[in-house]
């Protein structure tokens, strides 16, 4: 499985993060943009529960840098982002 790019996962649970807390204090029209975060968080975390895309994108940001993908920089020194 390929390994999202921290930033990315981190901007995901901030964007999730913001409309389940605009949620809870009553802002409406927000169940749109909350099923496709949840639906991108679960595809890029290889899940299909948003409970489960939550515990997973912190155990990839938890990893080392080296050893969330298993791999390391590619070959050149480019890294492979998803």
């Amino acid at each position: 499985m390929l390994t999202p790019d921290p930033r990315y996962l981190r901007s995901l649970l901030a964007r999730y993060a913001d409309l389940r807390i605009a949620q809870c204090h009553g802002e409406r029209g927000l169940e749109q943009r909350l099923e496709d975060v949840t639906y991108t968080l679960c595809v890029a975390t290889g899940t299909t529960r948003v409970e489960d895309a939550l515990a997973k994108a912190d155990a990839l940001l938890a990893a080392p840098a080296d050893t969330a993908s298993g791999t390391g920089p590619a070959p050149g020194g480019a890294e492979l982002v998803a």
